[in-house]
């Protein structure tokens, strides 16, 4: 039972970190089907052990959080989410289970509505006496961000409506036109992987005039609250919606289960001709009566589903093999194919990972091979389905194919690697992860830019960043003076970024921006982490022996000396301000379960960091506390289990106290 409990911890603290990457900071780290996979584990842990089931579990809640840089908005009504299902089978059970509730209830089997599941970000829009007065994003399902000035940037969002009704609430969901990613991938100065991602950094934006820029559309799919007119069922209301003017979701009635079925094939089948990007179909009861009735979970309805669509999956044949450096100099395969199209857009190029990789599927130049684009966004090969005649096995090259110098492997790691500090290609990805949105946020500064400078030779380090000047610029192609001028000041606004935005910036190996951020933390200057003994760097919560390693090595490589010295004489911050306003937790971890008594979780976190505390995901014997509310579930026994002081509420707030 032990190894249950552990599996549950650790599926619960991966999830919620990959929670914070799609829904807070839109940037995913994995694919859809690699999160459904972890989502649907641990739901069946869950349900076959439900004493280590949490209320604070993924399971229970929508995934995001609110961001402090917008003011909270608090969902008088819920806005949950949807139960995923993958398979026909899931969805015959789903109207099974309905229809046996409903006519325990003494009611005949109801009316469903198929729809298309757009790939978006969900989002309230609030109307008082027919106008536009508010909109926010869905946070985490009860309080969401205040993105109205934003919001106002779409077209599409009738900013008046003509109606008696007092008060009227909708819900759509915020998407990028796939036509519109297109060119923001080929003109931006930051890519995003997909529309989703691309419509969710747009809209929390903080200058509006850039969200203006994105063309983001909506569709709206629900109402909310409605003072003024009462609707029996979903499609009146959409109806209603349609002709106020609101771009609307497109209904299909369905009865049977044949007819539901067909409904999802049809819709997957049409989806690659949308405009926009969908993930799946959307199965929902009509009358709003026996919605009431079934009522929903923590999380869900019961009233409804979304199918999720498996990846498409067509055969091409392989043409080459071209290999490309990392910033890390990791010498990366891609496969280079006949055009086909998948998912609605034409692809011809897909990462072959590495050696093992390619070898373990024996794919050689010539061959017929599989290719799909795992979750519905980056192309994959899957496996060889024949060879051509006379091919033989594919080696990835000895030396470097950007400056020719021997490449090595570090112990047993699948990666070849350019060990060369000077290859040029290693230097371009250096300078353009520098410039990048997580790192130095230097806008303008765009990947095809980067390589202009580089190969005209007025940048070879990111500290030559620093010296460029809008005149210097100039003689870039299609460079104009303002264009120049914004550039620099980008560039000067980037000085002032925090140490752990330019400890990430540096492109230390295996230093994301987690890893940046303990360490900001822990030392506070780029000083003291200069002068960081090895064992305080592995002592750090996170850090590991490798991680330490490589840390630091880089702090004690002149490279790197040399690059934070200029980096500092530029005016760079080499200092971090710790957001904290006592010290009475410092040093102690905690870990909050369950519902506190008059505090949300996100509030006793920012209390417990404010006060120098730290909080994790899951219970460990690093654990100093954990802070038990109400229905506290797994990390509670596990707390108990390891002698871990349980506190509440009211003892939290006397030690912040002091």
């Amino acid at each position: 039972m032990d190894e249950i409990k552990q599996r549950i911890d650790r599926l619960t603290a991966e999830i919620e970190e990959h929670n914070r990457n799609y829904y807070d900071l839109d940037s995913p780290t994995i694919e859809d089907s690699e999160y459904d996979a972890l989502m649907r584990e641990l739901r069946t842990l869950e349900e076959e052990y439900p004493q280590y089931a949490s209320a604070d579990s993924p399971t229970q809640h929508v995934g995001g959080h609110v961001s402090s840089q917008f003011a909270e908005v608090a969902h008088t009504v819920q806005m949950g989410s949807l139960q995923d299902v993958f398979s026909y089978e899931e969805v015959t059970a789903f109207t099974s289970r309905v229809r046996a509730a409903l006519a325990e209830e003494g009611m005949t089997s109801p009316l469903f509505m198929a729809e298309p599941k757009i790939d978006g970000l969900s989002v309230s829009l609030e109307y008082r006496d027919g106008r536009f007065v508010r909109g926010s994003t869905r946070g985490n399902g009860f309080v969401g961000e205040d993105v109205t000035a934003n919001l106002r940037t779409i077209r599409s969002i009738p900013m008046t409506i003509s109606t008696d009704i007092s008060y009227l609430e909708v819900r759509g969901e915020v998407y990028m036109p796939r036509e519109v990613f297109a060119r923001l991938a080929d003109t931006e100065d930051r890519a995003f992987k997909n529309p989703r991602n691309a419509a969710a950094g747009s809209l929390r934006q903080k200058d509006p005039s850039v969200t203006a820029r994105r063309e983001l559309d909506i569709m709206v799919f629900n109402v909310q609250q409605c003072e003024g007119r009462t609707f029996t069922s979903h499609k009146e209301s959409i109806d209603m919606l349609r002709s106020l003017g609101f771009h609307t979701i497109d209904c299909t009635p369905v009865t049977t289960d044949k007819e539901i079925l067909d409904a999802i094939a049809r819709i997957g089948e049409e989806r690659t001709s949308y405009p926009l990007d969908t993930d799946g179909a959307v199965i929902k009861i009509d009358d709003l009566h026996q919605r009431t009735l079934l009522g929903a979970t923590a999380k869900v309805p019961r009233w409804a589903v979304a199918f999720k669509y498996p990846p498409e999956e067509k055969e091409t044949t392989l043409l080459d093999v071209e290999v490309n450096v990392g910033r890390t100099g990791a010498l990366t395969p891609t496969a280079v194919f006949e055009p086909i199209e998948l998912a609605g857009t034409t692809v011809s190029r897909a990462v072959l990972h590495n050696q093992e990789f390619i070898s373990s599927r024996d794919i050689r130049i010539g061959d017929r091979i599989v290719v799909r684009k795992a979750g519905e966004i980056i192309p994959e090969v899957l496996r060889s389905v024949s060879h051509a005649e006379g091919s033989v096995p594919y080696s990835l090259p000895d030396c470097c194919p950007a400056c020719g110098t021997k490449a090595v492997r570090d112990g047993d790691e699948a990666a070849l690697r350019c060990p060369n500090t000077k290859c040029p290609a290693k230097i371009q990805r250096d300078l353009i992860h520098f410039v990048s949105k997580d790192a130095m946020d230097i806008e303008g500064l765009g990947e095809k830019v980067i390589i202009t400078l580089a190969e005209s030779g007025l940048i070879s380090d990111p500290a030559d960043l620093y010296d460029l000047t809008a005149e210097r610029l100039l003689v870039l192609d299609r460079m104009g003076l303002k264009s120049a001028e914004n550039i620099i000041n980008a560039i000067d606004r980037s000085k002032s970024r925090p140490l752990d935005r330019v400890i990430f910036a540096l492109g230390i190996r295996e230093i994301g921006s987690a890893a940046a951020k303990l360490l900001a933390d822990k030392f506070g200057s780029i000083d003291a982490v200069l002068a960081a003994k090895k064992k305080d760097i592995a002592a750090i919560d996170g850090f590991g022996d490798v991680t330490s390693e490589y840390l630091y090595a880089a702090m004690h490589d002149e490279r790197y000396l040399t690059l934070i010295q200029r980096l500092r004489d530029a005016g760079v911050t080499m200092g971090y301000e710790r957001r904290q306003t006592a010290d009475t937790l410092a040093g102690k971890t905690f870990v909050l379960t369950g519902t506190l008594p008059t505090m949300g979780r996100s509030e006793a976190k920012a209390m417990i960091e404010a006060a120098g505390g730290k909080v994790t995901g899951s219970v460990s014997k690093k654990t100093d506390y954990v802070v038990a509310g109400e229905a506290a579930g797994s990390k509670l026994d596990k707390a108990n289990e390891l002698g871990i002081a349980v506190i509440g509420e009211d003892e939290l707030v006397a030690m912040i106290r002091g």
